[in-house]
């Protein structure tokens, strides 16, 4: 399809949006005063529900009536009267308004007991300013006149400056929000940013065919891109599909007492080997799995340690993601940002791996806003010093992120392990940490640069981890020691009870002790994370098993069992917990 096409169909999407939002608000405030059940919205209020009505009510009179006439785009809002002008930019401002409003609210609750209300007031009012931001771009402007250039493709820096805002709009409600909503949330936010990707693709696809055609053999060559999609034609050359990220090692641990490997076990041998273990008040113990993952695309026809694979599939590294900023979740300074994956390749993970949205504007900034600016407060203060020389920049790792329920291309190129639909038992030693039977497996994406670090700690489910991208080290620690390992309690408001005050790091000599890890009077700090001869003597006498895991093996981790994870190199893993 052509972009036109792509276009008119995000046109309706947006028009719809309008119209069911203000219907629902309406519902809900007509139903204010009614003692049954209101909808989701109504918890909100009627103030804040009627001021997001009438901002649904300015988006869908903006937008014209486009339902019944899918192939022509409505006149752009730059073109509109004054008027109208007046309309968007106040519609634009209270809709920030109101998403301010429901962030702070994200900050009165655990996010567990986050009423939906407030997640849902801040998606609709982030999808009502994509709608708004995607009707003054130049892709809904009549194509053939404003915004399109002389030669049929849309105009480079207005367009990529609009898809930059486009995305970020409905990334920050996918991310802070959850996308929330029944009627629209999550499912209209993935169709949407769909058919964002669809005319990106064909735009660029444009671009590049006409750039072809003017290009004489006298011209410079260009620096090669290393940007593309799966099945599509932009992608440079051969050589750049080929490029791979650095298999470079700063350190490797020793593994002491290697895990026991085995080559992929049917899923009822799987089952026979947790119900029968050899110590029964231990139950099943880790156990390396080979060849576990060899029909995986991403291992293969999609693969992950390509960068322009996965910046094709974050529409040119333009999506936002959430990274850990620091050494470890446990270290003091440590923080979290929301930055573009774009920026998250290029400054943490491989200076290469460079899109043609960097090449576009080499000195744009980290796409921020006052949601993105959570954890950033201690970064800034170190970058005031007097040091000439450019500060390395701290590990960032994206962890325990949904990575593939906020991009579901990638998620189409892993398979959930058939070991995950197995029946594990119980955890061995403290009933209390089962948790209710899951309906589907839990995935989380773990992706980093060399030296991200996991601290020891156990988690509430079964555990397959499975390794795509590089290598880790893992070292693991049977329930029946975790007195002897130093669980943290209830910090700053956080149970942290699955965490140990033990840093295998710095007890191993692998890594310096974190500055933090000292009294207010500057003594070091004894219990647990100290490094004298006593605790590492204590520490070294504790039984454990380890090793390095490789692309294409997984790692069953039983319940209850402690783990340290260390990546090795670029590293990119998924887990699947279940029960």
């Amino acid at each position: 399809m052509t972009a036109s096409v792509h276009i008119a169909q995000l046109l309706k999407h947006c028009t719809e949006a309008a119209s069911t939002i203000h219907a629902e608000c309406a519902e809900a405030l007509a139903t204010k005063e009614d003692h049954g059940q209101v909808t989701a919205i109504a918890g909100c209020g009627p103030a804040l529900v009627d001021l997001l009505s009438r901002q649904a009510s300015i988006t869908h009179g903006l937008y014209g009536d486009t339902a019944g006439n899918a192939t022509t785009a409505p006149t752009a809002v730059g073109d509109r009267e004054s008027g109208s002008l007046r309309r968007y930019d106040l519609a634009l401002k209270r809709l920030e308004d109101i998403a301010s409003i429901a962030y702070s609210k994200f900050y009165a609750y655990l996010f567990k007991d986050l009423p939906a209300c407030w997640r849902q007031l801040y998606t609709d009012a982030r999808i009502l300013k994509f709608c708004l931001l995607f009707l003054k771009s130049p892709y809904a402007a009549t194509y053939g006149l404003d915004g399109v250039s002389s030669n049929g493709t849309l105009a480079g820096g207005h367009a990529h400056g609009s898809l930059d805002e486009l995305v970020k709009t409905l990334d920050l409600a996918l991310i802070l929000a959850g996308a929330a909503g029944e009627r629209r949330g999550r499912g209209w936010i993935d169709r949407a940013l769909d058919l964002l990707r669809c005319i990106w693709l064909a735009e660029r696809q444009g671009r590049d065919i006409n750039r072809d055609f003017i290009a004489s053999g006298d011209r410079p060559a260009k620096r090669a891109k290393l940007t593309g999609g799966h099945g599509s034609s932009n992608i440079s050359s051969t050589s750049i599909t080929d490029y791979t990220f650095s298999n470079y090692e700063p350190f490797a641990p020793p593994v002491m007492h290697p895990i026991r490997k085995v080559e992929a076990p049917s899923i009822e041998e799987f089952q026979t080997y947790m119900d029968h273990p050899p110590d029964l008040k231990l139950g099943p113990e880790p156990l390396i799995i080979c060849n576990a993952l060899r029909e995986w695309p991403a291992l293969s026809t999609r693969p992950w340690n390509q960068p322009s694979y996965l910046l094709s599939q974050t529409l040119d590294g333009r999506r936002l993601v959430p990274v850990e900023v620091g050494r470890s979740y446990v270290d003091e300074g440590w923080g979290q940002r929301l930055i573009t994956f774009g920026e998250f390749l290029r400054e943490h993970i491989d200076g290469n791996s460079r899109s043609d949205n960097d090449d576009r504007n080499e000195s744009s900034k980290t796409l921020v806003s006052k949601e993105q600016e959570h954890g950033r407060e201690e970064e800034e203060e170190e970058e005031d010093n007097t040091s000439p020389q450019k500060q390395k920049p701290k590990t960032a790792y994206l962890a325990q992120h949904q990575l593939f329920v906020q991009l579901p291309g990638l998620r189409g190129d892993i398979l959930v392990p058939d070991y995950c639909y197995t029946s594990p038992p119980p955890h061995p030693t403290d009933p209390r940490i089962d948790q209710p039977e899951l309906d589907e497996p839990l995935l989380n994406a773990w992706f980093g640069p060399p030296g991200t670090i996991s601290p020891l700690h156990h988690d509430p489910y079964h555990n397959v981890l499975a390794q795509v991208v590089g290598r880790k080290y893992v070292r693991l620690y049977a329930p029946r020691e975790t007195a002897r390992l130093a669980a943290r309690g209830r910090e700053n408001g956080v149970e942290m009870g699955n965490t140990s005050r033990l840093d295998v790091g710095v007890l191993e000599g692998w890594d310096r002790r974190p500055e933090e890890d000292h009294d207010d009077n500057g003594d070091e700090v004894e219990e647990g994370r100290g490094t004298g001869s006593r605790d590492r003597d204590a520490f070294a006498a504790i039984p454990f098993v380890d090793c390095i895991l490789g692309p294409g093996d997984a790692l069953y981790i039983p319940i209850g069992w402690w783990h340290y994870v260390r990546g090795l190199s670029v590293s990119f893993s998924v887990s699947f917990w279940w029960n």
